[in-house]
């Protein structure tokens, strides 16, 4: 594994610069998800065809990551996070242009462009900042796992108040108005981040080739194979399933019933990713990672992948074998699910310091873009089998599958190897 570079006190201000700007993408990509999911599902669309409007969204991730990670060593990591941020300020003007009186093949074809320009910006971001992390942390001591897994693990809580925040704002001012807030807030934040952007951060090299992209490295290729399978166990239950099965249990089709329903389900996202990202933070000193030599930390990544397919498998079997939604269920499910969750944060946050550890400084954005890739080839499988396994078989096989991929992507952590 490779070191990281010494710390200066202007990497320090390129960090936070990068991080505030992460964290105020990452809270508008949180709330417009929910804005969206609720805003279709309470206009009549199935489960299928919710999962239709994410799917160019994942799609554009994986395209992105591979392009970002040449891009941002050809033009520097500057370049592309104030591109993801743009992009994201001209999907939401975007997408507050929706008619109500377009057809509904119309509106799902509009609203996937749209979300496809917003899966290119959230990754263009995230390459920018996990990128920044490996450049920028202080070697030694666990310094580089306790710099990636404060980034993660803050990153998901700010995007889970962003789901709490677009289920808020779309039940007390509507879908428009939400949508272009966001957009003059992101737009302010880019606009601060490009005036006082503080030295620190690589400015590229014009020998970067488009094929450097593809690693030779075996680890950093299973680990991406791992992460393909990791976030596909999320969001086949996390995308569509649970929020509409939330939906069906806790709306009465009333006004009032919608309100409340979108208020609950934001709210247990919002909590969800929250503990996620809690958890994430916490992991370096929950795994001892300043004392423990680094094999021993990749060694660690296929134990709990395999603790985690455990939680979704049991689940499972006992949505299944209840049959009739009941408070008991519903309690059960939210309580499983944070358990998952929690799970789900140690698994990723070793991933996500694993790649920075296998990179080397020359090739960080390049092996980040790449295994992103992975992520949104995992968040696409996710999003689905999301749609299609809750058509076919509700809550159950969602997470019948969840436990599946998961432990395919033990499989993969298991070959990871540390001389």
């Amino acid at each position: 594994m490779s070191s990281t570079t010494d710390h200066r006190p202007q990497g320090l201000a390129a960090y936070v610069a990068v991080t505030a700007a992460y964290w105020a993408f990452m809270l508008t990509d949180g709330a417009l998800r929910m804005l969206v999911l609720l805003h279709f599902h309470s206009l009549g669309f199935s489960p299928v065809q919710l999962a239709y409007l994410f799917l160019l969204y994942e799609l554009a991730g994986i395209v992105t990551n591979l392009s970002a990670g040449w891009i941002a060593a050809r033009f520097g990591l500057t370049s592309t996070l104030y591109a993801g941020l743009a992009l994201q300020v001209g999907a939401l003007l975007a997408l507050a242009q929706l008619d109500p009186g377009w057809s509904l093949t119309a509106s799902v074809i509009f609203v996937m462009a749209v979300q496809g320009v917003s899966g290119v910006a959230k990754d263009l971001s995230k390459m920018s900042a996990k990128s920044a992390v490996k450049l920028l942390a202080p070697s030694g001591q666990g310094g580089l796992f306790r710099w990636v897994a404060l980034l993660t693990g803050s990153k998901n809580a700010i995007k889970g108040l962003g789901f709490l925040a677009g289920a808020a704002m779309l039940a007390l001012f509507g879908f428009v108005p939400a949508v272009l807030g966001m957009a003059a807030v992101l737009g302010a934040v880019l606009l601060a981040v490009s005036l006082r952007m503080p030295s620190g951060l690589p400015t590229g090299r014009k020998g970067a080739k488009f094929t450097e992209v593809f690693s030779k490295d075996p680890n950093v290729n299973w680990l991406s194979a791992a992460r393909v399978f990791l976030f596909g166990a999320r969001d086949v239950w996390f995308v569509v399933g649970i929020p509409v099965y939330f939906y069906a249990v806790l709306s009465d089709g009333s006004e009032a019933g919608n309100r409340i329903a979108f208020f609950t389900i934001g709210s247990f996202m919002a909590v969800w990713t929250i503990l996620y990202g809690t958890v994430q933070a916490a992991a370096p000193k929950a795994l001892r990672a300043a004392t423990r030599p680094a094999s021993e930390i990749v060694g660690t990544a296929r134990h709990w992948a395999l603790s985690l397919t455990v939680v979704p498998a049991g689940l499972a079997v006992l949505v299944w074998w209840a049959g009739t939604p009941a408070d008991w269920l519903t309690v059960t499910i939210i309580v499983g699910l944070l358990v998952f969750g929690a799970l789900f944060a140690v698994n990723s946050a070793l991933h996500s310091y694993l790649i920075l550890a296998f990179s080397t400084g020359e090739r960080v954005t390049m092996d980040v873009g790449f295994y992103y890739m992975a992520n949104a080839a995992g968040r696409l499988l996710g999003t689905l089998l999301s749609g299609v396994s809750y058509q076919i078989g509700g809550l159950p096989l969602c997470l019948a599958t969840a436990a599946v991929l998961v432990a395919i992507s033990a499989l993969g952590a298991a070959r990871l190897r540390v001389d």
